[in-house]
């Protein structure tokens, strides 16, 4: 079992744009990855987006829907996260996620693999 790892974040002023990286070589080409985050005082992490093996099946959170999208490369074993247009609610610590299966990821409990994390502030 090796974890996914994160890059990419930091700190950003509203209306700018982040892009994350996660690599994970081991299960990048057949299974589903995504994102979640866990913003500050929140006790659960939410599925910001997800992917299928195939890049079929992409889903995002509303609140993030036409200013963030996933991508994959199977070749280079990275998921990204390409996000724009940031604001303060976006701040949390965003994580990788791997799923059981091939299919893109519907919830925290289909994940078998989390990255460590990557922090996104977003200052107003």
């Amino acid at each position: 079992q090796i974890q996914p790892v994160e890059s990419g974040g930091g700190s950003v002023q509203a209306g700018g744009s982040l892009r994350l990286s996660c690599t994970a070589p081991q299960y990048i080409g057949s299974r589903g990855m995504a994102w979640f985050r866990q913003g500050p005082g929140k006790e659960e992490r939410e599925l910001v987006a997800s992917i299928a093996w195939n890049s079929q099946n992409i889903a995002y959170l509303d609140s993030v829907k036409g200013r963030f999208t996933i991508a994959r490369d199977n070749v280079k074993n990275t998921v990204i996260l390409q996000m724009s247009r940031l604001n303060s609610e976006d701040t949390a610590l965003y994580y990788c996620a791997v799923g059981r299966g091939a299919d893109s990821v519907a919830s925290a409990s289909v994940v078998a693999y989390w990255g460590q994390g990557t922090q996104v502030t977003v200052s107003s």
